[in-house]
């Protein structure tokens, strides 16, 4: 249970002890938060007890008293305006004028509580301001969340960007000064290994915008009956050079035409990010293996490769962005590691799952499971 620490400050003894008795046993449940709060009660007499109090140790809630000897509430309430507390004060006054409302609210004042008032209006006033005190605290939390996260995201990308950027200076800087000698053949493995960082720059530029259309929501999406098996078809086909390239065979199992409400571009940036790694990552001489499988309630695809495979402790981490396995294994694939990330989301948009297998040196097997009522 949370504590919610409320001073009340009012020169009447009677009313801070009826204050006191009404909050002691008090507390709050607030579903929104799944959130049980209750009050800790502290009192003073004056202003000066009161800005003692604060000073110690400031309150959540202050219950302030606007006529007050000496110092008054107004002078309390110019005092604290400013102050990086969050303390959200209610105003108590039997003199509540318009003219008090407006200067209170000028400085700082969150409500108003008129006397005498019965100890349900109180607890209403003090649900009231609890409830908008832990918004306020979500939002901060949130807001702080969501600047630490960009703030980790720019930093990964700019890593993951300076280094091919760096490799093509370096060779483009050899090629300009013929650093190395007169060999045409060195020059052109130069050009050939800039255009290989370029095209993963590419790639990652292309990754980023999927992922902002995604998050962003801008993209409209255009919901049809596609066939995953002619998607799943193209998929191979376009990894069909790569896969040559390591003698990889290519196999795609499905029964027919396996027909799905869907965005066809989504849907195929998912195959071709799961078929594409299960090339990559493959061995020499390895195969793929697309699945399709579909009854009433959902079509299942999914894809197994025979490569490197991972371990349970990196394939735990493989869905966040810029989440690339980095070992001896992988050291020269190139990728973005924001395919998988996209991926996770795609699916997510149709309430599905995607779930991996994978084994070090066996293969790693991708299962995406779509529900045909979220299409």
């Amino acid at each position: 249970m949370e504590t919610i620490r409320i001073l009340v400050v009012d020169d009447e003894a009677g009313m801070r002890m009826g204050a006191e008795r009404a909050l002691r046993n008090f507390h709050v449940h607030l579903n929104e938060f799944a959130e049980d709060v209750g009050f800790e009660i502290r009192l003073a007499a004056t202003g000066e007890e009161a800005l003692e109090a604060i000073a110690a140790q400031a309150p959540d809630i202050l219950l302030l008293d606007h006529k007050l000897p000496g110092i008054s509430g107004l002078d309390i309430l110019e005092t604290l305006h400013g102050r990086q507390d969050e303390i959200l004060t209610v105003m108590i006054t039997a003199y509540a004028s318009l003219e008090t409302a407006v200067t209170a609210t000028r400085r700082g004042a969150y409500d108003f509580l008129a006397k005498p008032f019965t100890p349900e209006e109180l607890t209403g006033v003090v649900r009231k301001a609890t409830r908008h005190l832990l918004l306020q605290r979500q939002a901060r939390r949130l807001a702080e969340e969501k600047r630490r996260v960009r703030f980790e995201f720019i930093s990964v990308l700019a890593h993951e960007l300076k280094s091919p950027l760096n490799a093509v200076d370096g060779y483009l800087r050899i090629v300009r000064d013929r650093g190395a000698g007169n060999d045409q053949a060195v020059y052109d493995r130069m050009i050939a290994r800039s255009l290989v960082r370029l095209d993963g720059m590419r790639k990652m530029i292309l990754d980023l915008l999927d992922l902002t259309r995604i998050e962003s929501g801008t993209r409209k999406r255009e919901i049809s009956e596609v066939d995953l098996s002619a998607l799943a078809a193209e998929a191979l086909e376009t990894s069909a050079p790569g896969a040559a390239e390591g003698n990889i065979a290519l196999h795609l199992h499905a029964p027919g035409r396996v027909v799905f409400p869907g965005d066809r571009d989504e849907l195929a940036i998912v195959l071709n990010n799961l078929v594409s790694n299960a090339v990559k990552y493959n061995r020499q001489g390895g195969q793929v293996d697309v699945t399709l499988a579909a009854d009433p309630a959902a079509v299942t695809l999914t894809v197994a490769d025979t490569g490197i495979g991972m371990t349970s402790e990196e394939s735990a981490h493989l869905f966040g962005e810029f989440s690339r396995i980095k070992n001896a294994k992988t050291r020269d694939i190139l990728g973005s590691g924001l395919g998988l990330s996209i991926v996770k989301k795609l699916v997510t948009l149709y309430n599905g799952t995607v779930t991996v297998d994978s084994t070090p040196d066996v293969g790693t097997t991708f299962t995406v499971a779509l529900p045909r009522s979220a299409g």
